[in-house]
């Protein structure tokens, strides 16, 4: 982990829209202020998907006024661990980084019928590691 008590965690996709997107609003519902939680894309779409955003609101996490962001290599060397969705060769790898490639369905031009059985195991793999790297106390 970083200097800091405080785990930094970014979640990468390809246009951080969707995966990521709901990755980092699940760690950060369920982890507060024990993680710092960042996430962005190797070529951001516009808006975030609007399906994503309701299957979200349906679990009571309101992402709306979420927009995606670009990967940065600062994105990355500020994190400790980085969880790829699909970007592939696009993220920059740093040594005594802590990498996890997620292999998850991609909802982009999905409805929220398609949306949801994604969400619900992304909201699985988080609760798993935020109890692995920010157990509560």
């Amino acid at each position: 982990m970083s200097d800091t008590a405080t785990p930094s965690v970014l979640f990468v996709c390809v246009h951080n829209a969707g995966r990521s997107q709901m990755a980092a609003a699940f760690l950060t519902h369920l982890a507060g202020d024990r993680v710092q939680v960042r996430s962005a894309g190797s070529a951001p779409a516009g808006t975030v998907n609007p399906a994503v955003v309701e299957a979200m609101a349906e679990v009571g996490i309101d992402i709306a006024a979420e927009a995606p962001k670009v990967l940065t290599v600062e994105a990355v060397q500020a994190s400790d661990v980085v969880i790829t969705m699909g970007c592939g060769d696009t993220c920059p790898v740093f040594p005594g980084k802590r990498y996890l490639d997620w292999q998850l369905p991609d909802p982009a031009g999905q409805g929220v019928e398609a949306v949801r059985p994604i969400r619900d195991e992304i909201e699985k793999r988080i609760r798993g590691l935020a109890d692995e790297i920010a157990p509560v106390s």
